[in-house]
């Protein structure tokens, strides 16, 4: 176990835009080769922890690596996943101490997202266990991701600087700084290069930092996504402008080379998609199978990366040696080439700290630049051999402060409630509904506080990338199959959004079905979760019949709709939202999830008939 570094901020600097196009970039090149003496030099890199300090569940909790053939009763053999239970911050600080033995010169960095969208035990106290275990696994630097503002900018800033909040100890199931404890904040920078107050050139965070490692001067560039303000509440990040990453980070460049900085990394909060399939073969038999891919096949084993991530690896100047990335959730390691032509390494490490980037290269010490032939980087399985006793004391001592809201029983499901085929088969149908969904947005129908002026909701909306777990039937702690606590349901929907309801016409809601595979969606369609009585059909990009309680809506008529605040600010591509007349807030989601699951227990998943698709 490292001690807890000592962060070195960098302050904010004003730079001119950078005057280069194309490929002649005013910074020049990196150090393809060496030219002198070279210093070995470590870099440990993850993403996306989400506050995950206990082990997490379910296929969130495990990584595929390997495959076997299996044979049915019938005599039917099919191809299934190898797999390993990984995470969990105990294992985490072990793996970390572990990689580093052997490495004098070793730095621990992070691209986002290491706070929101956390299970209970983390976000019952504002995360401020997740910063504290970053602070004794001995993490560096860590860039912002767009869950950095689920709780927005200024709650950010705390997270950094530390202090306590006044919460009213325990209002809504969250408390700052429980039973007296102090905060400090974090021990590392959050860098946040591209996200400015607006109007001006000023960040709300530090835009880089320097590391000097036994003389060797290493930048490291943080970022989030631009896209950050659309799949974030709006006044999370209100007052703010998100710049463009390439061109953030391009600025930055020269004004690290002119503190003698030539070895520069990028900690972006935005990532690829590697190949979800890949073939295997039977040893036993040569028969050739498509299955789901290891963790370790894009793109050390011939698999293909896409996305975001690959323009945006292969535009930043050639004078950035490497890239961390995060966002995706993914696992890959690949090369890809910068403007210059020369191959640069784009890695990310899946999420919940599953998996570890174990990085290594020379650094020169007469260029005083990173040698990128000598770039070698691996993903790394945290398995879970042996816990960190100083992590163990952590996670055990929030465990009790959180037990009295944790253990809650809510009530019971008779199977489980799913919501993706991969984690459940058979819990999603062609058009996109979930089990999940139905459930959420029943709940959300239900929800008495959203009723104001004698109009009570007739439809509601989830979106599902809010639905972050699925509901298990098999008991994970002890609370007996099939029983429902609030841990559990917290972890499904763990972002203590506001639920909205809104009047919406029969047009502007056909409209808003169609900005489900349409402009920010065109490429990524986003099927809403819909409440019992209200259907509809698609075929394609074309929305078909519309109805509520089988009667046709009426463009001219008005709807009482209901949704989380996310979505009534027009929240991942649906800005039909805003068009909404008579906004009321109501009480918090997951509050109306809970209650839901005790009124309506056991709970048993209904068909899946809501939406169809043609």
């Amino acid at each position: 176990m490292t001690s807890p570094r000592t962060r070195r901020l960098t302050s904010a600097v004003a730079v001119a835009a950078l005057a280069a196009t194309g490929v002649a970039f005013a910074s020049g090149t990196s150090t393809a080769a060496k030219n002198g003496p070279t210093l070995d030099i470590q870099l440990l890199s993850f993403n996306d922890f989400h506050g995950n300090l206990e082990p997490p569940a379910g296929s969130g909790g495990r990584i595929i690596t390997d495959h076997k053939a299996v044979t049915d009763a019938g005599g039917v053999t099919t191809a299934a996943d190898v797999t390993v239970d990984a995470g969990g911050v105990e294992y985490l600080a072990t793996k970390l101490a572990e990689l580093r033995k052997g490495h004098k010169n070793s730095l621990t960095v992070a691209a986002g997202d290491i706070v929101g969208a956390s299970p209970l035990l983390s976000a019952a106290f504002h995360d401020e266990p997740t910063i504290e275990a970053m602070n004794k696994v001995g993490l560096d630097v860590t860039s912002v991701g767009n869950h950095e503002f689920d709780e927005g900018y200024k709650e950010l800033q705390r997270l950094d600087a530390g202090g306590c909040l006044d919460d009213g100890a325990g209002a809504a199931n969250q408390d700052s700084c429980p039973g007296g404890k102090s905060f400090t904040g974090a021990d590392f920078p959050f860098l946040a290069a591209n996200v400015k107050y607006a109007g001006t050139d000023k960040t709300i965070l530090p835009p880089y930092e320097i590391k000097n490692v036994n003389g060797a001067k290493i930048g490291f560039i943080g970022m989030t996504l631009e896209d950050t303000p659309n799949i974030v509440t709006k006044a999370g990040v209100e007052g703010l402008t998100f710049t463009d990453e390439v061109e953030t980070a391009n600025k930055l460049v020269p004004v690290l080379k002119k503190q003698g900085v030539n070895a520069i990394v990028v900690l972006v909060h935005e990532g690829g998609f590697p190949a979800s399939k890949q073939n295997w073969t039977d040893p036993a038999t040569g028969k050739t199978y498509s299955v789901n891919a290891n963790y370790d096949y894009t793109c050390q084993k011939g698999g293909v990366l896409s996305g975001p991530i690959v323009n945006i690896a292969g535009a930043l100047d050639p004078a950035i040696d490497m890239v961390v990335s995060g966002h995706t959730h993914a696992p890959y390691v690949c090369d890809i080439k910068d403007p210059a032509g020369q191959q640069r390494m784009v890695t990310s490490a899946s999420s919940f700290g599953r998996l570890v980037t174990d990085t290594s290269f020379e650094y020169d010490r007469r260029t005083q630049d990173i040698v990128r032939t000598s770039v070698k980087s691996a993903n790394v399985v945290v398995t879970r051999d042996a816990k960190a006793p100083e992590l163990t004391k952590l996670v055990t001592d929030y465990q009790k402060l959180v037990a009295p809201i944790a253990g809650r029983v809510l009530g019971s499901i008779t199977s489980d409630v799913g919501r993706s085929n991969t984690e459940n088969p058979g819990s999603v149908n062609a058009g996109g509904e979930s089990q999940l969904g139905d459930l959420i947005a029943d709940a959300q129908l239900a929800d008495p506080t959203v009723v104001t002026g004698g109009q009570t909701p007739q439809i509601a909306f989830m979106n599902p990338g809010g639905i972050r777990a699925p509901l298990t039937y098999k008991a994970t702690k002890g609370e007996g199959d099939g029983v429902v606590t609030y841990e559990e349901a917290f972890t499904v929907q763990p972002f203590n959004n506001y639920l909205v309801s809104l009047t919406l016409t029969g047009a502007q809601i056909k409209s808003l079905l169609t900005q489900q595979w349409s402009g920010l969606n065109a490429t990524a369609p986003k099927i809403l979760q819909v409440s019992k009585g209200f259907s509809y059909t698609y075929s394609g990009t074309t929305l078909g019949a519309v109805t509520l309680n089988g009667v046709p809506l009426v463009d001219t008529q008005s709807y009482r709709v209901v949704t989380n605040n996310f979505l009534a600010d027009g929240g991942d591509g649906f800005p039909a939202f805003t068009s909404g007349t008579g906004k009321y807030f109501g009480g918090l989601d997951i509050d109306g999830f809970a209650n839901y699951l005790e009124d309506n227990s056991p709970y048993t998943p209904g068909p899946l008939t809501r939406i169809t698709k043609n």
